[in-house]
């Protein structure tokens, strides 16, 4: 139970609680903790097998109870919990060194371990009860998801391969990560966070029926292609998803670039060029992520400037003997993209929780309008602690109003933001936002009439 909250996972789902109740309920916190771990599993259990009639109100008043029963810090944790939205620096890396502390095992037992049943709560709770033998059993089981392999951030493909010598450079897609089982007869298509999508991408499940082995798992991406052949943006293949009938959705096409199982053999500990191999003789050649294998950093530059120009995201640099490190970010992955920067004006910052709490950090960032300036999105991300009290010392000399945990700032400060994307949203008054959007630097040298225009962010849209 602990593990599982610590991931910010709770055990019980659905709870059927959502952030309208969570926050709407204004319990008074204690002054000394007497929760315990227990206790708090009693109650979710109990919001869990609440339904029928008047279930919303039983759930309140139990959800009431709890808060009513937990500290200040308690509470916060227990509803950053309870909407899976916690902030503390543990989740799932660092829970995974614990219970390997616990056991008194090396760490990465109890990663692969958690990595090839795709869930650490369920290695966990078994491996502390049964003792640490059991890690060993852990395997690939067909129609249960595997945790992805991510990659790391390198500046250009060139300085990648430089590194790696010898390697893979292959399209970056900017789709939707996909995992593909098949057993016999059976599909079943995950996302990166492991979720059932199967029922969302009958072309995905059809075209692996096609396939020539009966059982495999296969790493990939799916995403929409328009008739002209060139990838349409990520938000244009994320609406794929949320068409009501398999009429209204255009298909995605997926592409693969990794196998790891093949006709009951685990491949997930192969070097990455027979991966490639076993790939390659089960799909066709259309359905594969474009590559090349190269030692110069020239040719792979010279990749990636064609890869961005045919319009995908980037590429991924590879070391084809890097085994399938899954969950985590391999050293032998390397992925490059077009950085992108704006100067943009803070418009409002929101008082932080956990670690950083008493410092002024969700920032409200603005292009300029006219004479005004137009909301684009928040972003807490490359902020250092310097940078925190920094900016909580200064936002607070420039403070305008408060509303709530926002405080609002007279546009005096400039900030270049990094960002991968601008897409269509109708949540910002301007009409778009920015995709992973942090902060590079504050641009002490320009003034918010410097900022970059609302119209210059819209020319990023593709």
């Amino acid at each position: 139970m602990a593990v599982s909250y610590m991931t910010g996972k709770p055990m019980q789902s659905p709870l059927g609680v959502g952030p309208a109740t969570v926050y709407a309920i204004d319990a008074e916190p204690v002054g000394e903790p007497s929760l315990q771990v227990l206790d708090v599993d009693e109650q979710l259990e109990r919001i869990a097998g609440t339904s029928g009639p008047g279930s919303k109100t039983r759930r309140e008043a139990l959800l009431g109870d709890l808060l009513g029963r937990a500290t200040r810090r308690e509470q916060d944790f227990l509803r950053g919990l309870l909407l899976r939205n916690l902030r503390q620096g543990a989740l799932e890396g660092v829970m995974a060194e614990a219970v390997a502390a616990a056991l008194e095992v090396p760490a990465k037992r109890v990663r692969r371990a958690a990595m090839l049943e795709g869930d650490l709560v369920t290695v966990a709770a078994r491996a502390l009860s049964e003792g640490a033998s059991s890690l060993q059993g852990a395997g690939l089981t067909l129609l249960t998801p595997v945790q992805p392999m991510l990659a790391k951030t390198a500046q250009t493909a060139g300085e990648a391969v430089a590194g790696l010598g010898t390697a893979f450079v292959e399209w970056k897609l900017d789709g939707a990560r996909v995992q593909v089982h098949r057993r016999e007869s059976q599909v079943a298509v995950f996302t990166r966070n492991l979720r059932d999508i199967t029922d969302s991408l009958p072309e995905v499940a059809m075209a692996a029926l096609e396939l020539s082995a009966s059982s495999f798992i296969l790493d990939g991406e799916t995403l929409l292609i328009g008739q002209d052949g060139v990838p349409q943006v990520f938000q244009e293949s994320m609406s794929r998803f949320g068409a009501e009938t398999v009429g209204d959705r255009p298909d995605l096409t997926a592409y693969f670039f990794d196998c790891l199982q093949l006709d009951g053999a685990d491949l997930i500990d192969e070097p990455l060029i027979r991966r490639r191999e076993a790939l390659s003789g089960l799909v066709p050649e259309t359905n594969l992520v474009g590559s090349i294998i190269t030692s110069d950093p020239g040719e792979a530059d010279r990749f990636f400037e064609d890869t961005v120009a045919r319009g995908f995201e980037g590429v991924v640099v590879k070391d084809p003997s890097q085994p399938y490190e899954a969950g985590r970010r391999g050293s032998g992955w390397l992925k490059v993209k077009p950085t992108h920067t704006l100067d943009l004006v803070v418009l409002a910052a929101e008082w932080g929780s956990g670690r950083r709490q008493g410092w002024l950090s969700n920032l409200h960032l603005g292009a300029r309008a006219g004479d005004d300036f137009v909301m684009l999105g928040k972003t807490f991300k490359g902020l250092t602690d310097g940078m925190l009290a920094w900016q909580t010392d200064r936002f607070l000399e420039i403070e305008d109003r408060r509303e709530g945990h926002i405080v609002y700032l007279r546009p005096e400060i400039v900030y270049e933001i990094a960002f991968d994307g601008v897409q269509r949203s109708s949540r910002y008054p301007g009409g778009v936002t920015l995709r992973f959007a942090r902060v590079k630097r504050h641009r002490e040298d320009k003034e918010p009439e410097d900022a970059d225009t609302l119209e210059t962010v819209r020319s990023f849209l593709v």
